[in-house]
């Protein structure tokens, strides 16, 4: 769906206000490398190739299906994981370093809101939040587009099935996921592993493997979502 995006400035948006984020947030959404270790702490991390592209992106998954989130923030127990596509909604990074907004994105649809601007013109709190996470963004999507393509050069990305079954008799399979193979890291000569090391690939490699067990984790939360 086409936007037509407006460059923010406190001239023409002085009274701009942003709402809280909606509850109801994707099962999937697009990560960085940077978000790997608090990602992996919470829920898995697959990655997935986007439809148009067909190029791998990294993701993390809160549910098993779309309209599913079984780690609302406000869950009880639960680490609050906020990714920084999901806190930078509305907001964009066009060329040139100006911010854009979307003025039809609902978050904008808001009189009590937070103020994007002070009373003098300067960006508030709020909206030095949004500069740091789109600039955070743009550094970090080139950065994991190559730790993908590295990885990817080295076959170590594989296709994994998840086969799930729940208590109330329904059962899942999801498809188009991949993750890292540890079996083939382990057979790489040792100055390609030393080359993963020093780039700092390793640890987002075993950061996407570890974050697997959360898979039975969110199956876990799932069943109590039902008996409950």
């Amino acid at each position: 769906m086409a936007m037509d995006l407006e460059l923010l400035n406190a001239q023409h948006h002085a009274g701009l206000r942003q709402a809280d984020l909606p509850t109801e947030e994707p099962y999937f959404v697009q990560i960085v490398a940077a978000e790997f270790a608090a990602a992996a702490a919470t829920c898995p991390i697959f990655l997935t190739k986007n439809p148009e592209t067909g190029q791998f992106y990294a993701g993390a998954m809160f549910g098993f299906e779309p309209g599913e989130n079984l780690l609302l923030r406000d869950a009880p127990g639960r680490c609050a994981f906020l990714p920084l596509d999901l806190e930078r909604q509305g907001f964009f990074l066009p060329s040139g370093g100006a911010i854009a907004i979307d003025p039809g994105h609902p978050r904008f649809a808001t009189e009590r809101g937070t103020a994007l601007f002070e009373a003098d013109g300067q960006p508030s709190q709020a909206l030095r939040r949004i500069q740091h996470v789109l600039g955070q963004l743009s550094v970090g999507v080139p950065e994991t587009d190559a730790f993908i393509q590295a990885i990817v050069a080295r076959r170590l990305v594989e296709p994994i099935d998840v086969d799930l079954s729940f208590d109330d008799g329904r059962s899942l399979s999801l498809g188009g996921l991949y993750t890292v193979s540890l079996d083939t890291l382990a057979e790489l000569e040792d100055a390609a592993v030393l080359d993963l090391f020093r780039r700092g690939y390793l640890q987002l490699i075993f950061a996407m493997a570890g974050s697997l067990k959360q898979v039975s984790v969110l199956a876990h939360l799932r069943n109590e979502r039902l008996a409950a």
